[in-house]
């Protein structure tokens, strides 16, 4: 699906819902019953839309039955691997959230990304409302002793009213957000920053912290 944004074209791959023929679906049109939520997930800085922890929380949301898109964003849609302005970046995503909204109505949005995408997951949650945020290896600050701490961009989601679930891997460089920092962060062991393993394990915990607050 293409969203225009002031920003570019944005990309977004929708998993679950009535049409969908996944995990769960009947095929296209087979599925009469209209999505719990509706899940928006965002890559980090140069990735895509197909990192791993991503699919792993696709499934957790197509598993319980909402409508999930993946996101490209509109830097990466035209091949830059800097997202640039966070102000410009978020605009575009709050414009790519209105877009897809009418697809889902009437039932609650959770919103979340990877790392970079995290970032701008918790930014702008007051922005589009979002009930909650999943915060995939968020980045608490760059990988050197001196660098300055991203924690309010963290608390910015809570601030607006959304519950947080936080995943990090146990040896992430960009470091971990503390207990107190969002309504529950999980440590999966021995990942990095990638959280490229564990899968069921990330599915686990975005399934139970859903099904628990929405």
């Amino acid at each position: 699906m293409r969203i225009d944004t002031e920003a570019g074209a944005a990309e977004a791959e929708l998993d679950g819902g009535p049409d969908d023929d996944g995990p769960g679906g009947d095929g296209p049109g087979g599925n009469s019953k209209p999505p719990r939520f509706l899940l928006v997930l965002t890559h980090g800085a140069g990735g895509s839309a197909a990192a791993p922890d991503l699919l792993a929380a696709r499934d957790a949301g197509v598993q319980l039955g909402g409508l999930v898109a993946r996101v490209t964003q509109p830097y990466r849609v035209r091949g830059a691997r800097a997202p640039g302005s966070p102000d410009r970046q978020d605009a575009a995503w709050i414009e790519v959230v209105a877009a897809l909204r009418p697809l889902a109505p009437g039932v609650p949005l959770v919103q979340g990304g990877r790392s970079n995408g995290a970032r701008v997951a918790c930014r702008t949650a007051a922005a589009v409302g979002a009930r909650a945020v999943i915060a995939l290896a968020f980045p608490l600050h760059p990988p050197r002793p001196t660098a300055p701490s991203r924690i309010d961009e963290l608390r910015m989601a809570r601030d607006s009213g959304a519950k947080v679930l936080v995943v990090s891997g146990e040896r992430d460089p960009f470091g971990i957000p503390g207990a107190s920092d969002a309504d529950r962060v999980v440590v999966v062991p021995g990942e990095t920053h990638a959280l490229k393993g564990h899968r069921a394990v990330i599915v686990a915990a975005v399934t139970e912290w859903l099904y628990a607050n929405l």
